[in-house]
């Protein structure tokens, strides 16, 4: 590769070797960018539908735990997913304007003592109320597949909306590292072994589907 780089300066000008490096440079940017994305949650099914007065989303999101994240779960320390759903109303002058936003928290920890695994699961601040579970279950496979499959969400009413307006949707999926102990956050963010995230965006349609 030296050798391929030398003769590149001495047979053509200097601002092609520099535009080779620099492209060189953007080669190995774009490959630690792909290795960093492997690592995302791979957002799918989504649907949001109107059911009578309120809207719904429905999902599932795929993905492998990481190694780090599940020794730490081992270890007592919760782990709290988070689902977030924006309401995005489109305006061609400018912008989406963000109109509603609902989010769900899922806190994950384990019990040493018994063995088991427990889910909380809750509406965040300012969202509409939704489903409230608190579940003791017996794996961590068991508690995943509750985590990853979102079902009929109620993520806003229709009477929030406008029937004359287009909307969009944008779900977002993602392991909330701020809600880790201050050791944990310092060491987990920016690392692709704690990288659990995914999204996606669809139209929502305010057709009754019932």
């Amino acid at each position: 590769m030296m050798d391929f780089f030398t003769h590149c300066c001495k047979s053509n000008p200097a601002e092609q070797c520099w535009r080779w490096a620099l492209g060189a440079m953007l080669w190995l940017l774009l490959g630690f960018t792909q290795a960093h994305a492997q690592a995302s949650a791979d957002v799918s099914q989504v649907k949001v539908e109107r059911a009578d007065d309120a809207v719904q989303l429905s999902a599932q999101v795929q993905f492998e735990i990481p190694s780090a994240v599940e020794d730490a779960l081992l270890k007592g320390i919760p782990m709290v997913f988070l689902a977030e759903a924006d309401i995005l109303r489109e305006r061609w002058y400018w912008y989406d304007k963000k109109v509603v936003t609902a989010q769900r928290s899922m806190r994950l920890s384990y019990q040493p003592l018994t063995r088991r695994w427990r889910l909380n699961i809750n509406s965040g601040a300012g969202a509409p109320v939704g489903l409230a579970l608190n579940q003791s279950l017996d794996s961590l496979a068991q508690a995943l597949a509750i985590i990853k499959r979102v079902t009929l969400w109620k993520i806003a009413d229709v009477a929030e909306l406008d029937a004359s307006a287009k909307y969009r949707v944008e779900f977002r999926f993602r392991l909330d590292l701020s809600q880790l102990p201050r050791p944990f956050q310092i060491g987990a963010i920016g690392q692709s072994d704690w990288d659990v995230s995914g999204s996606v965006i669809v139209p929502l349609s305010l057709e009754t589907s019932r």
